[in-house]
């Protein structure tokens, strides 16, 4: 017996309702890429601070920050070291203070880090309008400077995202807050790494 014709009211319901179920997985598809391009430009904000020298690519430093981007240290121990810096402009003039000079400048200068590691955790990105996103960590970050010492730092960090004309995310205001930090003696030491041995050895 050959098959029932299908009716045109029903193809129509399929239809939307595929297009429906699309939009939804597009939606949510959407979600996971916008968390990753903002996930992606922090890292890359990290990544160029841990390495703030004469040579750093301050052009990609900067397109990390919208052009009127807030960067602003909160809490008394933060507002005290870093204060504020309203401007992608006075943001890069403030974190080019670290770089030391440039080569051939007498006298020279080295950069403020001789070592520098951020480590960002208990990620937490929460969309809040349709190119606006609120980004949060908890970082822990390793010093040693130039002129001596090292230091263990914790902050919390809180981000407001924003998405530009271009379709890329970037920082919108940068909010730092100490939660705790201390001298410490040194990150290295000469000892070896111990390592499991081959057996019967």
């Amino acid at each position: 017996m050959p098959p029932e014709p299908t009716s045109d009211a029903s193809s129509d319901t399929s239809d939307a309702e595929l297009r429906q179920a699309v939009q939804a997985l597009a939606q949510r598809l959407a979600v996971f890429e916008d968390a990753l391009a903002i996930r992606s430009c922090v890292q890359r904000y990290m990544a160029l601070c841990d390495r703030l020298d004469a040579s750093t690519d301050m052009d990609a430093l900067a397109d990390c920050f919208t052009e009127d981007a807030l960067w602003l240290g909160a809490g008394a121990r933060y507002q005290a070291a870093f204060g504020g810096h309203q401007g992608r402009a006075a943001i890069v003039a403030m974190l080019g203070r670290y770089r030391g000079s440039a080569p051939g400048v007498s006298p020279a200068q080295p950069p403020h880090f001789s070592f520098n590691a951020h480590f960002l955790c208990n990620e937490q990105i929460t969309a809040t309008g349709p190119d606006r996103a609120l980004a949060c960590w908890q970082m822990l970050q390793t010093s040693s400077f130039n002129a001596g010492g090292s230091h263990l730092s914790a902050a919390q960090l809180t981000l407001q995202m924003a998405r530009g004309a271009d379709g890329r995310w970037r920082i919108a205001r940068f909010e730092t807050e100490n939660l705790l930090s201390r001298p410490v003696s040194t990150w290295h030491a000469s000892a070896a790494l111990p390592v499991p041995t081959a057996a019967g050895h």
